[in-house]
């Protein structure tokens, strides 16, 4: 078999030891380091005195970030999928792990997972640590709404958002000791105002003193988990302005443009799956990439679970939401695609398909560079006419009545 890569190196990484193997000229070096960093530019240091070209590192945990980036710049350094490099069953070591790696990447048989650049990777930190943030606002809300039912407080039930504004003031009071439904009532704002009769009822309730410290305590963690978003917000945008990629801002404002999509779910985007397109084959690698096109499963010609892939879990949850929030716009293309699926789909999977098309969109945009071109609500109706037209007659048949087509003449 051809030799591509004359000398480059296997490694096996683990929480405390990064085993490497050596493979030039035919000849293996193996070597143990720590995962320490100085033990780890050591091995650098011994890869480049021995010419090494290429590095092949196996996707395990986040274990392999650390000696990544130490190894970037210096070096050409593949990230392969562990499913994807397994041995022939047998005796598994560490050493044994590391020359597999080796003896596949110096003949080209491995393939590089996707790994965006520096900037990108420094954007995703952060917006992956602001889903974290709003998810633990979620739980801390959901919390707060079960405390104050268990004192028979049904402010949810007069207020949309029991932790909107009004809403915070009441429960501020009931945690300072107020108890007077009356006074508690006249915090309200807004056009919760007209309904203060209603509010008497609902704040009616008995709160323990354990419970009036718990409600203290969940109060002071969603306040502060609201300020960590704001900051985190806030670096986002600094991180955006001054990415060293010119692209990066007008690629988050281009992607606005697709319905559903708002500027936090475009970061998330452009945090994911970068700006250049180009590492992408086409916009089909691109959504099977981020788990959301069916799987292939099949075997004596029966097809099996079509369940997608899993992807990236932030990048999923954001196009979900975006989808979700694109049904609610009444006149776009992706809401017409919802309607035609949800009926015999069922919402999960419409949902998914409504993801799958924006980030088809997204890949053409930042392909192009151009904004989103909006299809219409009867894009679908103009595609299949003769199949729109069938099922329309169908419908009028199953009413008991007899239905002749006639063209119109066209329009002078």
């Amino acid at each position: 078999m051809e030799v591509l890569y004359r000398s480059c190196c296997g490694i096996d990484i683990h929480t405390k030891t990064a085993v490497a193997c050596l493979l030039k000229d035919g000849v293996k070096l193996t070597r143990t380091y720590s995962t320490m960093t100085a033990d780890l530019l050591e091995m650098l240091d011994w890869l480049e005195s021995e010419d090494c070209t290429h590095v092949a590192i196996e996707s395990t945990g986040v274990y392999w970030r650390p000696v990544f980036n130490l190894l970037e710049g210096h070096l050409e350094v593949i990230l392969v999928n562990a499913r994807h490099v397994k041995a022939v069953p047998g005796r598994k070591t560490d050493v044994k792990d590391c020359e597999w790696l080796a003896e596949l990447l110096c003949h080209g048989l491995l393939k590089a997972s996707f790994i965006p650049p520096v900037e990108i990777r420094e954007l995703r930190e952060l917006t992956r640590y602001r889903q974290t943030l709003v998810k633990t606002r979620g739980t801390i809300a959901n919390r707060i709404q079960r405390l104050i039912e268990g004192a028979n407080i049904k402010l949810s039930q007069v207020a949309s958002d029991a932790l909107g504004v009004s809403g915070r003031l009441m429960l501020r009071a009931l945690c300072e000791g107020e108890t007077d439904a009356e006074k508690l009532s006249t915090l309200a704002r807004g056009s919760l105002k007209r309904k203060q009769d209603q509010l008497q009822r609902a704040l009616t309730g008995r709160l323990s003193s354990a419970q009036r410290f718990v409600l203290t305590e969940l109060m002071n963690c969603y306040e502060e988990n609201d300020l960590a978003i704001l900051r985190i917000n806030q670096e986002i945008e600094r991180e955006t302005a001054n990415c060293p990629d010119p692209f990066v801002p007008d690629a988050v404002t281009l992607l606005q443009t697709i319905p559903g999509v708002g500027q936090k779910i475009a970061e998330v985007i452009v945090s994911e799956i970068g700006v250049d397109m180009n590492r992408f084959p086409a916009d089909r690698h691109l959504a099977s990439w981020a788990g959301m096109c069916p799987g292939n499963n099949e075997s004596a010609g029966k097809r099996k679970s079509g369940k997608t892939t899993k992807g990236s879990v932030y990048l999923r949850t954001a196009l979900v939401q975006a989808a979700w929030s694109a049904t609610h716009m009444k006149t776009t293309y992706l809401a017409s695609q919802y309607k035609r699926l949800v009926k015999r789909r069922g919402r999960t999977r419409a949902l998914v398909a409504v993801g799958h098309s924006i980030i088809v969109m997204a890949y053409h945009i930042l392909q192009k560079r151009q904004s989103y071109q909006e299809l219409g609500v009867n894009y679908f109706d103009k595609q299949n006419t003769e199949r729109q037209q069938a099922r329309l007659v169908r419908q009028l048949e199953s009413l008991g009545l007899q239905v002749s087509i006639q063209s119109m003449p066209a329009a002078a």
